[in-house]
């Protein structure tokens, strides 16, 4: 294979990432329901044609944002929380610190902000997000919760009800952030907010003090 070839092989495998970075941008700038195929064509520098070809569809497009950006950071979460046997108090810092981390990147930022603000006009941008993110943290988030009960180290507490006392701060942060433009002085300050919510988290659900 000579070198040109080779250039072309790697500008073809870089292309579906470079139509999914403009349909991000103009999803954030235009909305999701304004935005048509062609100008996120244009804004690839690539025909709408091509887009098709590895997007059959706008919603196509969104799920492909979602998948890219999102699922990979479920599948690791699902990962670590399995590896946790002791305190669960550890994996759900280690999970908190790195959706915050995460979260501080614009860029991955942009595609819950962006799903927030279209669900109420997409209710299936909610049942891909479910599917693609929640439906695989929660169950490995409540089985963890359940298995500290069990050990001893958490005093009993409903497991299902206490995911969304994990999580939930979360979503309202950012719900509050970058929908109702209701933001801490210095930004969206998750550091802060990660610190304060696991401190009042784990004096709720722990059996003892440390």
């Amino acid at each position: 294979m000579n070198e040109k070839t080779k250039k072309f092989r790697r500008r073809a495998e870089a292309r579906p990432d470079e139509v999914l970075d403009a349909a991000l941008a103009m999803f954030v700038e235009k909305g999701f329901a304004a935005t048509k195929v062609d100008e996120v064509a244009r804004a690839a520098g690539v025909s709408k044609g091509l887009v098709y070809l590895y997007f059959p569809s706008k919603e196509a497009l969104l799920e492909g944002i979602v998948q890219r950006a999102l699922a990979p950071i479920a599948d690791h979460a699902v990962d670590s929380l399995a590896q946790i046997a002791g305190d669960p108090r550890e994996a759900i810092t280690q999970l908190l610190t790195m959706l915050c981390r995460h979260l501080a990147d614009p860029a991955k930022l942009a595609v819950p902000k962006l799903i927030l603000s279209e669900v109420s006009r997409f209710p299936e941008l909610a049942v891909m997000y479910r599917r693609e993110v929640l439906d695989k943290v929660r169950p490995a988030l409540e089985t963890l919760l359940a298995r500290g009960v069990a050990n001893g180290h958490l005093r009993p507490i409903d497991p299902e009800m206490a995911v969304r006392s994990v999580i939930g701060p979360l979503l309202a942060h950012l719900a509050m952030s970058e929908l109702f433009d209701l933001r801490p002085a210095d930004g969206l300050a998750l550091e802060r907010l990660l610190k304060n919510h696991l401190d009042i988290l784990f004096y709720g659900i722990s059996e003892a003090r440390p």
